[in-house]
């Protein structure tokens, strides 16, 4: 279950980049990351899956599970990358305006968010992504455990993926939404890889439309994943944020 989707864009991000185009690379690894994340809300849904923590922490672990398993690693260090500096983008953003952590969120805070993705997706591999971690200043008192945090979360998220993909019958997702936006382009060929791989239990709509907020979420009474078109311009705003940083 290993592929390299968006291999134009990604596989070119190990070599410096132009400023529009690492904004731009930024912005549809961002993209990915969040549509795997409501995909993993779907799935904890869709497939009555236990959850002993908070729902949004099981939904980040599979977001990078999924870059790891489904990218070359080249392309997956690309995109690991781009969304952990996406968390810390958000935090940026929230000190820029002033704000306080919502410590009662159901979200994490924003840095810790970054560490837990750098720590998993580093856990995967060790050896091989020791640059990786040093990059994103991983302290060596977390990187410790995260081989074993990595192996915990794929055991759990692993076992579900393995029976999905096991399966002889089954649903698959639909996709809806303009294929002209960038949000489309990337998750429209994301939705058709996917269903080559996996049956699901349900049938889930993946929708890409207005929203009026910058926004992705996952509905459980109609089963859909929503991509709102307004996070593309929200994930711009942040690439140029951390450019200034």
């Amino acid at each position: 279950m290993n592929r390299s989707l968006l291999a134009v864009v990604i596989a070119g991000l190990a070599a410096p980049l132009a400023a529009g185009e690492a904004e731009e690379a930024f912005v549809e690894a961002n993209i990915l990351g969040i549509f795997y994340h409501e995909l993993g809300h779907a799935l904890i849904d869709t497939e009555a899956l236990p959850v002993f923590a908070q729902e949004e922490d099981a939904a980040d672990v599979f977001s990078i599970l999924l870059v790891d398993a489904l990218y070359e690693d080249e392309a997956a260090q690309s995109i690991a990358y781009d969304v952990a500096d996406g968390f810390l983008g958000e935090a940026a953003l929230r000190d820029e305006h002033q704000s306080d952590v919502a410590w009662w969120d159901v979200h994490g805070p924003d840095e810790q968010r970054f560490y837990n993705t750098v720590c998993l997706f580093y856990g995967a591999d060790p050896e091989a992504r020791e640059a990786f971690a040093a990059d994103m200043d991983l302290p060596q008192e977390r990187a410790d455990y995260c081989y074993e945090e990595f192996s915990q979360a794929y055991d759990s998220w692993g076992a579900v993926l393995d029976d999905m993909a096991e399966r002889t019958s089954g649903h698959t997702m639909i996709f809806s939404g303009n294929d002209t936006t960038l949000t489309a382009q990337i998750i429209a060929p994301e939705v058709a890889a996917l269903n080559e791989e996996l049956r699901f239990s349900q049938p889930i709509t993946v929708k890409v439309e207005a929203c009026n907020e910058a926004n992705a979420f996952y509905d459980p009474e109609t089963l859909e994943i929503i991509m709102c078109l307004e996070f593309e311009e929200h994930l711009f705003d942040l690439a140029a944020l951390l450019e200034t940083q």
